[in-house]
């Protein structure tokens, strides 16, 4: 069927991206305080994080001696979520462990 003059034809195909698109990543940091226990943290980064001990003994030793440190990569939301988790443990017994979020 020809489009008349005047008229708009649409097409009725959806308009699909070739390529999927990832949800930006940004960057959870964990940061040095004089009162959490190192074990504590390391069971955090253990727990919440997912990450294996070395590693998580890693992130507490340039946390503690650096004053802060890169913990994971991650979308948004999930980053949240899991500091959340983190501040839902430690603020319990007394802990200001604290973390921040940064855009990668």
């Amino acid at each position: 069927m020809e489009p008349r003059p005047g008229k708009v034809v649409l097409d009725p195909r959806p308009e699909v991206d070739a390529e999927p698109r990832l949800a930006p990543l940004y960057r959870v940091l964990i940061h040095n305080d004089d009162v959490t226990p190192m074990d504590f943290v390391v069971r955090v980064l253990r727990e919440i994080f997912h990450l294996d001990t070395g590693k998580a003994v890693e992130i507490m030793w340039a946390a503690h001696t650096g004053g802060v440190a890169h913990v994971v990569s991650e979308p948004l939301e999930r980053a949240e979520f899991h500091v959340d988790q983190a501040r839902s443990l430690s603020r319990p017994r007394g802990y200001p462990l604290s973390f921040s979020i940064e855009p990668e």
